[in-house]
């Protein structure tokens, strides 16, 4: 058992080792469009997506898609400006009424989750009723199990707050 804590540690040292030094060696964005198609696993040559993003092929056959950091020097990203790189032509693209509908349905869906959230809000604050519900049977003589129930509805009625909060905010937020 103490050989294979002993082992461990010193693989571990190992790589810990090799990865500061690869990443001492070589900065992030320095890397050469080979080096990352390397990391990457590509067995062909990558192919420019757009930017400074890129595509190849693994030996699974699976695409990988990486960026080469400092590729795209004629970008405005210091400008400031808001403009967004063309898609590529192979992008797919979902027409205005196939997204139109998709919208419709995604806030049918939050509404109808709103309807029932507040229903269950509305159900937790009678519950809670103020903070002071009727005591049970068995809570008139044990003073802790109210409070333990007290402190279960109050949490209940903050989460479907929470809940109820979210939800208008992902309505607001709907296009």
């Amino acid at each position: 058992m103490q050989l294979r804590v002993v082992n461990a540690r010193k693989w571990r040292r190992a790589i810990l080792c090799g990865c500061f030094a690869a990443v001492a060696a070589v900065p992030a964005f320095a890397q050469s469009l080979a080096a990352r198609a390397k990391d990457a696993g590509c067995v062909d040559r990558p192919e420019a997506v757009g930017g400074a993003l890129y595509r190849c092929k693994t030996a699974t056959g699976v695409p990988a898609y990486f960026n080469v950091p400092g590729a795209d020097r004629g970008s405005s990203r210091g400008s400031g400006g808001s403009k967004s790189a063309p898609a590529p032509a192979n992008f797919p693209r979902v027409d205005a009424e196939t997204q139109r509908g998709r919208d419709d349905l995604r806030r049918k869906v939050l509404t109808d989750e709103l309807t029932a959230e507040e229903k269950l809000l509305a159900d937790a604050r009678a519950a809670y009723a103020n903070g002071a519900p009727t005591p049970l049977p068995e809570e008139r003589t044990n003073a802790a199990m109210y409070q333990e129930r007290i402190a279960r509805l109050r949490q209940s009625v903050l989460l479907h707050e929470r809940n109820v909060e979210a939800l208008r905010k992902e309505l607001g937020n709907a296009r």
